[in-house]
């Protein structure tokens, strides 16, 4: 998937046995014997092509599990993978990530990026004169300025995903002239090449109103070479096509289509030559895909976690000792050996929550609340005053301790498997767990994002910079959750990553970033499983997509062998 920095998406996650003595290096090999390793952290794998070698013209057929409304991916119901893949098809992406996760900027937007200073710390973007607006205006310090306004001035009356970095930023003021733009920061800020990605227009951005409800079933002003000839709420497709007012590369592609289906009828469509890639990264999927009719298997490694996230405001799991009893109750090994069964590379367990297990800084603080012990989870809800009935749920106060799990119905058998898995496991402490499948189209918005649940699962994606992270731990401010659905957080955990965030010096912000993590884990955030491997079926050659590591996939490049 394209990313752009940050994303969640729905866990597309085969009923297998649950299976004891498990490891978690690995995944078991397809045709038997040792079990696959994790992929190298930031392979790519996008059968990569000069542009020049490709064919001009042809379609690109690409699916989506879930239908969205609200295409402002800084607006917290627009905070999904599909928007952001919309948005970085037709809005400005001023940096771009390479395969190793090197942020590069993109010279068709802003000719120079550099910090200028550091003290205060000030970076200077020297835009492209040929860069403007589908109104016609150029891009400019407007834009900046609202988009810092809108995100970093803690203003509630904008609907923000994530603040952090325009939290930082003290002033934004032209340069020299109208094509250079200061950004100038309060405090520092590391990875200040992720804010600004994309960009959006101020004259859509700039009021609550705009910022909210201007991009509600549509994209009202573009700079990218594509624009979106249709939004089809009807038939549930995205159409994007070139924009003749691109003044880069011309794109080779007449058209990029996003269809709406769920992951059982995306796979048919693919099988049936109706799109052009799809998931294959579960048993059944890639069995079912591997051998596929002008088809290959493209692989890779990216920043892709998957966990269960424990809701800790109202209910049981607002009390600590719950959640870490929940915690210990989990074999997660177990749950990624079942992910693992079957697929052609490895899926290794989860320690961090910041870094992954191939990526330079992961240290494994999972102990002791990610290690299995059924027994401490019994003792922790006994501490907790849930009395146990036996074979029945524990009950407190005349209440029984039943906990909602909150699935979309677009998620593929391997979710709801590993939540069936789950359930089972619970239920050996004595926690009853309800499983509760929604509609696709609301699951964001109605249950994850509203804090509707007590236990949701599901993935975050594209977080190779650090400071991307720092929203889904913070402290939430008032209604306002940031992308910290089960509202678990305190003091310290803010403090510390906040001081990571702002630490240019990266050794010592990796291990402000492993002290966060620590208390990650003791805060009973979540139950963190495992990295999600990269597998894809994609149409035989289709170049420069597929899997790309820790980069971006550049959509102008993306077209057909001759």
């Amino acid at each position: 998937m394209a990313r752009l920095r940050r994303s969640w998406v729905a866990s597309g996650l085969v009923m297998l046995a649950l299976v004891s003595g498990c490891t978690s290096s690995g995944g078991a090999h397809p045709d038997g014997g040792t079990p696959t390793k994790a992929v190298e952290y930031g392979s790519q794998d996008i059968n990569s092509h000069p542009v020049n070698q490709l064919k001009q013209g042809g379609t690109l057929t690409l699916a989506n599990p879930q239908w969205a409304t609200q295409y402002n991916f800084n607006q917290t119901d627009g905070a999904i993978d599909q928007v952001e893949q919309i948005d970085g098809l037709v809005e400005p992406v001023l940096f771009r990530l390479d395969a190793k996760g090197v942020p590069q900027a993109d010279p068709d937007y802003v000719t120079s990026a550099e910090l200028s200073s550091t003290s205060p710390q000030t970076v200077t973007y020297r835009l492209n004169p040929k860069a403007h607006w589908s109104d016609g205006k150029p891009l400019s310090v407007r834009d900046f300025a609202a988009q810092w306004q809108a995100l970093g001035r803690g203003d509630d009356r904008f609907g923000i995903a994530d603040p952090s970095g325009y939290d930082r930023i003290k002033d934004v003021r032209q340069g020299a002239d109208a094509h250079e733009v200061k950004v100038v920061f309060s405090t520092p800020y590391a990875d200040w090449q992720r804010l600004f990605t994309p960009l959006f227009p101020a004259s859509a951005t700039a009021t609550p109103d705009r910022f909210n409800k201007g991009w509600i079933n549509r994209v009202p002003v573009t700079a990218g070479p594509f624009k979106i000839e249709s939004i089809d709420r009807t038939a549930q497709t995205v159409t994007a096509v070139p924009d003749p007012g691109w003044w880069g590369t011309p794109p080779r592609l007449d058209k990029v289509i996003f269809r709406t289906l769920l992951p059982d009828a995306a796979q048919q469509a693919y099988l049936n030559g109706e799109i052009d890639a799809v998931n294959a990264a579960t048993t059944e999927d890639y069995a079912k895909l591997k051998d596929a009719k002008d088809s290959e298997i493209r692989t890779g490694s990216a920043w892709d976690d998957v966990h269960v996230s424990l809701n800790g405001v109202g209910g049981p799991l607002a009390d600590i000792d719950v959640r870490h009893a929940v915690q210990r109750a989990v074999k997660r090994e177990a749950l990624a050996q079942v992910a693992a069964e079957g697929l052609p590379v490895g899926v290794p367990l989860l320690g961090n929550h910041i870094f992954m297990t191939n990526q330079p800084g992961y240290v494994d603080h999972s102990s002791p609340w990610g290690t299995y012990d059924l027994d401490e989870a019994r003792r922790l809800l006994d501490r907790a005053g849930w009395k146990s009935q036996g074979d029945k749920p524990r009950v407190k106060d005349g209440k029984e301790l039943r906990l909602r799990f909150v699935l979309s119905n677009a998620t593929n058998r391997l979710g709801l498997d590993l939540a069936q898995l789950i359930q089972q496991m619970l239920a050996q402490a004595g926690v009853a767990v309800d499983i509760t499948k929604v509609p696709a189209n609301d699951y964001a918005s109605k249950y994850v994002f509203k804090g509707n649940f007590d236990m949701v699962i599901f993935r975050f994606t594209g977080l190779t910079y650090p400071g991307s992270t720092v929203s889904i731990y913070q402290q939430p401010k008032g209604e306002q959750a940031f992308l910290n659905y089960g509202r678990v957080s305190d003091a310290k955990l803010d403090g510390l990553l906040k001081e990571a965030a702002g630490t240019l010096d990266r050794t010592r912000a990796t291990e402000l970033y492993n002290q966060a993590d620590a208390e990650i884990w003791r805060l009973g955030h979540d139950i963190e499983l495992y990295q999600r491997p990269q597998v894809m079926a994609v149409r035989k050659g289709l170049a420069n997509y597929g899997v790309p590591g820790l980069g971006d996939i550049d959509f102008a490049k993306v077209g057909w062998e001759r």
